[in-house]
């Protein structure tokens, strides 16, 4: 039984030439999870603003073909009646939590309804999300995860049949995660709901989807179980999706010869360890990699430093108590740990937007509260998590050329041309940057964070959100930037972007810091990764599960060491 039915489906934004869905055919079974795959701007979150009805009814534009989701026709049905049939939680999910309490806010949509059980319904999503026992807990004393499974929940209390999540697990570390989807999977298994996940983590889809769909360009390429979509190498590549690593490493292997091609390509760890077991470790050539640099100049320095948020209730929570840190000039550092581990409290402290209660914060040598906040922004930059933040004018050449002009610097218009070529954003000059696709914003952000030419970068999350391809190019973007700024710290969960990039990793939990090293020393220390629940790419834990000794964390690495066959 089809429970949703996708007819001939055509749409175009508002002052759009072309449309951004073009004769869309496709045809859900009920009880279906699916992944709906694609590059950024291919029209995913589009297809699915269809099924709840916000396109067309709240998102105009060219709207023709017909939606049916369980059995309604989604122009006959306007949106809080969808919401009945088709529960969504967005990327932003974090704007669908519109009350103080736990259950205050999981309950609201049945109330709004005027459903008498609204609490009844309110507590069953809550414990079917994995949330009972918070139900009176203030909604900002939640950690990301909960945050979400929380958005979740309030789209799960009015009932519907489908729920559709968009990137669900993009801004969430490893555990919380597994988490979302381990709660996806029940929901699916035992409780018979339909599963939508618009995702770029392959890795998840392998393990807990169905089926997948491939878009491009706007309309549906295929749909396929998921192992058999996996193993299209090519064809996902080319629409830059890029398979499990553990997928590509067989991919590679079969053209050196070392697997045969006959060979079904495995997509999932335990699957390796099958296709892999004829083969044989051979010692990686390169040497260890050595500790840190410290023989520069520090460019940040925590001392003592101690921080807490106000609480409405209860003692305020502490979130960083005595820190000590030093971040030394020429530092390329990821900054790792759980959401809620203190990453962004970090970085804020680093650039003046919050003060320590105890302890202080050193930049350059010089105490950072008796710095200027025009003397910091020359210094430092912080480029924010979610990147539509810092654009503040209508165009991107006004966004990247704002602080330079404010600064009075001379010849800023130069340097905003110089900027715009650089981060390959000539064509976009005049768009307003709250427009672009998700790598553009990225792209111009950095461009406006390092406007004035600051010796120290921050970028918090800066691949969330991103197609793999789409964070290809934000790292060739990183690689690029290095001739411009010197210090660079990254805040991320992307294991891979560490792993790839960092010469330095601090690994924060509960506002400690648990350990600093190179790759080696972080995730060769099982009992560590254990404690704080990193996990490291996938490539690297297939290495592990083949031979001990390998330390594997790309899939050329992996290659390399097990390339040459049995």
């Amino acid at each position: 039984m089809n429970i949703i039915e996708i007819e001939g489906l055509t749409y175009t934004y508002p002052g759009a030439e072309t449309p951004i869905l073009d004769h869309v055919n496709l045809q859900v079974e009920k009880g279906d999870f699916l992944a709906i795959v694609g590059n950024n701007g291919c029209g995913k979150s589009t297809l699915c603003k269809t099924l709840n009805g916000l396109i067309p009814h709240f998102i105009t534009g060219e709207f023709s073909g017909r939606v049916l989701v369980d059995g309604v026709n989604t122009l006959e049905a306007d949106v809080g009646a969808l919401a009945k049939k088709a529960g969504y939680v967005y990327q932003d999910f974090e704007n669908q939590i519109v009350r103080p309490t736990v259950l205050d806010d999981a309950s609201y949509a049945c109330l709004n309804y005027a459903m008498a059980d609204y609490e009844k319904r309110g507590k069953e999503a809550l414990a079917l999300c994995g949330l009972e026992g918070w139900e009176q807990d203030y909604v900002w004393s939640l950690s990301g995860g909960q945050t979400h499974l929380l958005a979740l929940a309030g789209a799960v209390s009015l009932g519907p049949e489908v729920l559709i999540l968009d990137e669900p697990i993009a801004q969430l570390d490893p555990g919380h995660a597994d988490r979302i989807y381990g709660v996806l999977k029940e929901l699916n298994e035992k409780h018979g709901k339909t599963i939508l996940v618009i995702e770029h983590h392959t890795e998840y889809i392998a393990d807990y989807c169905k089926h997948v769909v491939l878009m491009r360009d706007g309309k549906i390429a295929w749909k396929l179980p998921a192992n058999e979509a996996l193993r299209r190498v090519g064809e996902l590549r080319e629409s830059n999706i890029f398979p499990p690593q553990v997928t590509l490493a067989a991919d590679g292997l079969r053209r050196r010869g070392a697997l045969p091609w006959e060979q079904a390509l495995p997509t999932t760890v335990e699957e390796g360890k099958a296709a892999f077991s004829p083969l044989s470790y051979r010692e990686n050539p390169v040497p260890p990699e050595a500790a840190p640099r410290r023989e520069e100049e520090p460019a940040v320095e925590f001392r003592g430093v101690s921080v807490s948020y106000r609480s409405v209730k209860g003692e305020p929570r502490k979130i960083f108590a005595g820190l000590d840190l030093t971040i030394r000039r020429g530092d390329k550092v990821a900054l790792i740990g759980s959401n809620g581990a203190g990453k962004s409290t970090l970085m804020k402290l680093m650039v003046g937007l919050l003060k320590p209660s105890e302890g202080e914060i050193f930049l350059n040598g010089d105490s950072i509260h008796r710095k200027r906040t025009e003397d910091l922004s020359r210094q430092i930059s912080l480029v924010y998590q979610n990147p539509e933040q810092m654009f503040i004018q209508d165009s991107i050449r006004a966004d990247v050329s704002f602080a330079m002009k404010a600064r009075g610097v001379k010849d800023y218009q130069r340097r905003t041309r110089q900027l715009l070529e650089r981060f390959r954003l000539e064509d976009l000059a005049e768009r307003d940057g709250r427009l672009l696709s998700g790598g553009q914003m990225r792209r111009a952000s950095l461009a406006i964070g390092v406007a004035l030419d600051p010796g120290i970068l921050l970028l918090d999350e800066p691949t969330a959100n991103l197609d793999i391809a789409t964070r290809r190019e934000i790292m060739k973007t990183l690689e690029d930037m290095k001739e411009i700024t010197g210090t660079v710290m990254i805040a991320t969960h992307d294991m891979q972007l560490v792993c790839q990039w960092a010469q330095r990793i601090v690994v924060l939990k509960n506002g400690r810091v648990v350990a600093d090293g190179t790759r080696d020393q972080i995730f060769g220390d099982r009992a560590l990764l254990e404690e704080v629940g990193i996990r490291p790419p996938e490539i690297f834990s297939m290495g592990q599960a083949l031979d001990k000794r390998a330390l594997c964390y790309t899939v050329e690495e992996f290659l390399d060491s097990f390339g040459e066959g049995a």
